[in-house]
């Protein structure tokens, strides 16, 4: 291809006084050109002598005419430059961890609410004691055995729902679940937008968008409340909740035109 440019825009590039130098691809040039005319009933002789000119000339104008065959608008377009990024390997990555994040949400919330249960257990449980009579006794002191009371068995029942749940760790388990979710979430919503970009070379508003933005700052804003709800502030933990739940339902509005664009990945891209 260089060389035929540089055949084509040979004439252009060398000076109007060309007989003054005495480089040899223009003496070559001019003789053949010359040769040409002189014999062009001769297809093999002409043939013969525009190879000759392609040799010598082809070279020297290929490293001229390069720069002008890079195109800086290519650098700024998607269009195969990025390679396997632009494949649907990569691009079918997001739609599968946001995927198990969604399931894994659903998981730390169930953790959470575990932990809350057990706190909850508690404050059941020193309400039900404040309701409880004194234990009658006799004149000597003795306390007199009587059939346990239903609040007492409530009690009883309590407190043994709760040393079972203190078994499950759920508030270690629900912290690290919520950190995972909180790293791997803000990183996979950042690179669902750098995937499309690579493969279109834009992004488009729109409902997905918004909705996955929405997402990663709710996370954010609910892993923000955590050290005031380490030191029991029940409106953080309130609000931690509800902030939360906005998640899930931003999650679920999300899935259908998440699927949409899983099924434009299919149609426009290729494999890998």
């Amino acid at each position: 291809m260089a060389a035929t440019l540089s055949l084509l825009k040979l004439p252009v590039l060398l000076p109007q006084k060309a007989h003054h130098f005495h480089s040899k691809p223009q003496i070559t040039f001019t003789s053949a050109k010359l040769n040409t005319q002189n014999d062009s009933t001769n297809p093999q002789k002409i043939l013969d002598q525009t190879l000759h000119v392609l040799k010598t000339t082809s070279l020297p104008l290929a490293a001229i005419t390069f720069p002008f065959l890079l195109d800086p608008k290519d650098a700024l377009a998607a269009g195969g430059e990025f390679g396997i990024l632009e494949g649907r390997s990569f691009a079918l990555i997001h739609p599968i961890v946001m995927g198990s994040l969604f399931f894994y949400t659903l998981w730390a919330g169930y953790l959470g609410w575990q932990w809350r249960r057990i706190r909850t257990i508690q404050e059941e449980i020193n309400e039900l004691k404040k309701q409880l009579k004194p234990t009658p006794v006799t004149p000597e002191g003795i306390p007199v055995q009587e059939p346990p009371s239903p609040t007492q068995l409530k009690i009883q029942q309590l407190t043994e729902e709760r040393k079972e749940l203190l078994k499950g760790s759920y508030r270690d388990r629900h912290f690290n679940a919520g950190s995972l979710l909180l790293g791997f979430g803000v990183f996979e919503s950042i690179g669902g937008g750098v995937n499309t970009w690579l493969r279109t070379g834009k992004l488009f508003p729109g409902p997905h968008l918004f909705a996955g933005a929405s997402i990663t700052v709710l996370w954010a804003l609910a892993a923000a409340l955590v050290p005031a709800m380490q030191k029991g502030n029940e409106t953080a933990r309130n609000l931690h909740i509800s902030l939360n739940v906005l998640n899930v339902l931003l999650f679920v509005w999300q899935i259908p035109t998440g699927l949409d664009i899983v099924f434009k990945v299919f149609e426009f891209t290729k494999w890998p």
